[in-house]
């Protein structure tokens, strides 16, 4: 009986066989499978954000789907199989890990990391010889504040970082006066130059609080959505369309609805 695996490996073998396959699937190419891959990760994120962990074997299912897909299409390239992504996730790990594997010392989690990097640095030097940018392999596709985040940890790790939370918070007052100033004046390039130093700034404060920028950014887009929900509500409710609303009482309505949300949360603080 097959294991679950190669039932997963069978099933996309058979949607890609070009007689009686599946023609959406045979059409599909590395390049245009990378925005499913990319959909189909953030319903994997949205799913653990909202705790639904009834759903998430499925998200994640969604997920591997992907991975076996790219296989398929690799093994008929003759480029690599499914074996061959699985033997180079378990060398690596293993590589990376000594502590585990092999007689280093074990270390703890901060100095684990600290070597973690120093490990993949060699790997990149060996792949690329000398000249190596320790951003090179930071993929230029990431969201952007998630790539933001990856590139300050990696000067960080270098020794290219403030001491602590403060100066970043001066930094970030610094970087708001001098978008004041673009503002004051005509030049619409300099205005993007400042709100995107701005905003690197805003990730970098989140990095030494300890937070995940995209993820702390998409909690807020959600609380705004759910604010927004309650003025929809309220023009429903008396049976008036969202634009007669004046920008008073929507402003009183968001501000119930924080309310609202704030008595919730503290209703489920035990």
């Amino acid at each position: 009986m097959a294991t679950p695996i190669e039932a997963l490996l069978e099933l996309m073998q058979r949607l890609r066989d070009p007689q009686a396959g599946c023609p959406w699937d045979r059409q599909q190419t590395p390049d245009s499978l990378v925005r499913h891959t990319l959909e189909e990760a953030y319903e994997v994120a949205d799913c653990i954000e909202r705790q639904d962990w009834p759903a998430l074997p499925g998200e994640l299912g969604d997920l591997l789907f992907q991975v076996v897909f790219y296989a398929q299409i690799g093994a008929e390239r003759g480029e690599f199989d499914f074996n061959d992504v699985v033997a180079g996730i378990v060398a690596k790990l293993t590589r990376r890990h000594p502590h585990v594997f092999g007689s280093a010392p074990v270390l703890d989690a901060a100095a684990q990391s600290a070597r973690w990097e120093q490990i993949k640095a060699a790997e990149r030097s060996a792949r690329g010889g000398e000249a190596v940018s320790i951003f090179d392999d930071v993929p230029r596709s990431l969201p952007a504040l998630s790539r933001a985040a990856k590139l300050q940890g990696r000067a960080a790790r270098v020794g290219f970082d403030w001491p602590d939370v403060a100066p970043v918070v001066d930094k970030l007052r610094e970087e708001l006066g001098e978008l004041e100033g673009a503002l004051a004046g005509v030049d619409g390039e300099a205005v993007e130059h400042e709100l995107g130093d701005l905003m690197f700034t805003c990730v970098n404060l989140a990095r030494h609080l300890g937070l995940d920028a995209e993820a702390t950014l998409r909690r807020a887009t959600q609380r705004f959505v759910s604010r927004f929900a309650g003025i929809e509500a309220a023009a429903r409710v008396q049976g008036r369309a969202l634009e007669s609303l004046g920008a008073a009482e929507m402003e009183a309505l968001w501000d119930a609805a924080k309310e609202q949300e704030a008595a919730q949360k503290k209703k489920r603080v035990p």
